[in-house]
């Protein structure tokens, strides 16, 4: 099982985030317990790993190569530490979720791996493509001295530029965005299209996947962390949230189709209000509306296009929403985004004086659902016993499994917010 970290392609490492003195992605209980080998690896971030022309001239996705060249490495020398190099699962969060969904969807992946699970995130999230790269090349070689009228001269400096001012050139100033943006937009290092590892729109690439068995699902509030800071009265106790404030949330992240997307997309959400909406629920809906766009509506969409194009590959869908663990947040507050990630890498085991039973419960869940798809290909059978059967999410029944420390045969459900997937996908896409 190979891991890819998450960090919005600007952070992070393998051995990122320490829990007590435990890196949070330290694989030793999920080896132990789900007996598979587990590597997680690292590939470059930020400028150095995704600055792009747009063409050939500064072509980026490097980091998305890095990680090709670290499974093709796993896959020619896993045996050496007893792996079956036929047997290899890709796994990862966030941007690193988004990193495992294009290394699926790339025509240099036929035969590499077999399996893929992406946890909050895929290619499709509108986050994780930048369309318009020239922007921002220009906006770095402005801040390490390189801006030039001439393009070629300016992609020259940045070619000669020293490493660390053009790493620090990519760093975000949150304080830049308050009032004036939604989160989104600053998470501009992400792949491009570049006609070769990525040669098309993501979303024509399915044909490339139908062999690998998929799993995929997000964190039932993924978007909470970021619609904070975009609609900051969420979090606050004495904090009054705006039918204004929740239009001017739609209208950032709905920018590319205008003022008829906003009044559409607020009318959808805002439908189940009533006449006199409560404070809490409105707080609610801008999470949801940040997790829909950002995570859950792109990983459905993933999921349908993968169970239209497999061949015999199986897919399978979840929704993970343990209570959030973070304190100080407000009571209608669920699972945040990362928060699967401590229950995946066994943390309640490692490091027990912080959790309670419930918590070890759903560790023990996820590791046998996740090491048990990785070495057959069914969440369900395998070396762990699990509490409940998992069902395939195909073309005809959406079937999918709510994670938490209770899972039993009512777990099992579908349709997942359905009619906001079809809002996204067919009305909203149709403006």
């Amino acid at each position: 099982m190979v891991y890819l970290f998450g960090g919005a392609f600007l952070l992070g490492a393998s051995n990122d985030v320490a829990i007590l003195g435990d890196s949070l992605y330290d694989g030793k209980e999920m080896a132990d317990r789900g007996k598979v080998i587990v590597v997680t690896v690292n590939y470059r971030v930020g400028p150095m790993g995704f600055l792009s022309s747009g063409d050939d001239r500064l072509p980026g996705n490097y980091g998305l190569w890095d990680q090709h060249a670290a499974i093709s490495w796993v896959r020619r020398n896993i045996e050496a530490f007893g792996g079956n190099q036929d047997n290899i699962t890709i796994f990862g969060q966030s941007a690193g979720a988004a990193s495992v969904s294009y290394q699926m969807l790339s025509p240099y992946s036929k035969g590499l791996f077999r399996r893929a699970i992406t946890q909050g995130g895929v290619a499709l999230s509108p986050w994780a493509l930048q369309k318009n790269p020239m922007a921002l090349v220009k906006k770095v070689a402005r801040k390490v001295g390189c801006w030039r009228m001439d393009e070629e001269e300016m992609l020259t400096c940045l070619k000669m530029s020293d490493p660390v001012g053009l790493t620090m050139a990519g760093k975000i100033d949150v304080l830049l965005i308050l009032g004036k943006g939604v989160v989104m937009d600053l998470l501009e290092f992400s792949p491009v299209i570049d006609g070769d590892f990525i040669p098309d729109d993501p979303s024509r690439l399915f044909h490339n996947a139908a062999d690998f068995d998929y799993l995929a699902g997000i964190n039932s509030m993924d978007g909470h962390i970021f619609a904070g800071v975009d609609v900051p009265s969420i979090n606050q106790k004495k904090g009054n949230t705006t039918q204004a404030d929740v239009r001017g949330l739609l209208a950032g992240l709905t920018k590319e189709k205008g003022s008829a997307a906003v009044s559409s997309a607020f009318d959808v959400y805002s439908a189940p209000w009533g006449f006199a909406p409560d404070m809490a629920v409105m707080k609610k809906t801008v999470a949801d509306i940040e997790t829909d766009f950002l995570f859950l509506v792109p990983t459905q969409t993933a999921l349908r296009l993968h169970a239209n194009s497999t061949s015999g590959a199986r897919t399978y869908s979840y929704l993970f929403n343990m209570e959030t663990r973070i304190p100080g947040f407000p009571s209608w507050v669920e699972a945040e985004h990362a928060e699967d990630l401590q229950y995946l890498f066994g943390k309640p085991f490692s490091t027990p004086l912080v959790y309670f039973p419930r918590h070890r419960d759903l560790a023990g869940y996820m590791i046998a659902y996740w090491t048990n798809f990785a070495r057959t290909g069914d969440p369900n059978n395998g070396e762990s016993r699990v509490p409940a059967q998992w069902p395939t999410f195909t073309k005809n029944q959406r079937a999918y499994l709510n994670i938490n420390n209770k899972i039993n045969k009512s777990s099992v459900r579908y349709d997942l917010r359905a009619e906001y997937v079809e809002y996204w996908n067919t009305v909203y896409s149709s403006l």
